[in-house]
């Protein structure tokens, strides 16, 4: 059976990751901020032994290692490593303050490259895994109130190829997914603080994405579920676009 460990989860394409995954009867390891919202999920899912939940605070360096640890004491191995997690500050290069800066890249750079540290570890003892980086079309150039979200995504994307140039030879593979415009929870929060509603948002997106529509938490999964699959089995240092055309 397979362990699946997720940078997120309890939320968006993150949470719809972890329900593809029971389904498949892998092992699921999720974290996130809210306790309440990670019980709550190993509540519902009636399949309580496959999961675990750790509460984490992405910005401490001793967390992410706890993160690891636990996983590895309760299901013993990680063959899946998916960095989804991650945050979306609105502003500008020439509007971004050093606090905005350093949380941005702490979340989005430094808790997935020091996960990675550990789990790359121990894919190396047991000869094999799968690493899927979640990245965005904004990682090309990026809206103009975007810049150090794209500037996170677009290193992200460095990493990804620099782990499956150098650890093939230990049979770990690692792909890069591009996500588009995605109507979640946290975009809908976001635009709702800009004074947007949920209509407003999906009638701007239709008019920008070539498509004609936002994607769904849904329309990733059939690609990530690829990408951690034997499937893939010889499918390393790729980027897959799912974007419904923006971008490109």
């Amino acid at each position: 059976m397979k362990t699946v460990m997720l940078l997120g989860g309890t939320k968006g394409v993150g949470k719809e990751i972890l329900k593809a995954s029971l389904k498949k009867g892998y092992n699921v390891a999720f974290c996130g901020r809210n306790t309440e919202e990670g019980n709550e999920i190993i509540e519902s899912s009636n399949n309580e032994d496959q999961l675990y939940f750790h509460k984490i605070d992405l910005t401490s360096i001793d967390g992410i290692e706890d993160y690891y640890k636990e996983t590895i004491k309760r299901f013993k191995k990680i063959d899946v490593l998916i960095l989804y997690a991650g945050i979306t500050p609105v502003a500008s290069l020439i509007d971004t303050d050093e606090d905005t800066y350093d949380k941005v890249f702490n979340v989005n750079l430094k808790a997935p490259y020091f996960l990675l540290k550990h789990v790359l570890r121990s894919m190396i003892e047991q000869k094999g895994g799968s690493v899927l980086f979640f990245g965005s079309a904004h990682m090309d150039y990026g809206q103009e109130d975007r810049t150090a979200y794209a500037l996170t995504k677009g290193t992200l994307y460095t990493l990804s190829t620099h782990v499956a140039h150098h650890y093939a030879k230990y049979g770990i593979r690692s792909n890069y997914l591009v996500m588009g415009w995605t109507n979640t929870e946290g975009e809908l929060r976001l635009r709702q603080e800009e004074g947007i509603s949920e209509k407003q948002l999906k009638d701007e997106a239709s008019e920008i994405i070539p498509m004609g529509r936002m994607l769904t938490p849904q329309d990733p999964i059939p690609a990530v579920m690829y990408f951690i699959s034997d499937d893939s089995a010889m499918t390393t240092g790729s980027i897959m676009r799912v974007t419904g055309g923006e971008f490109i």
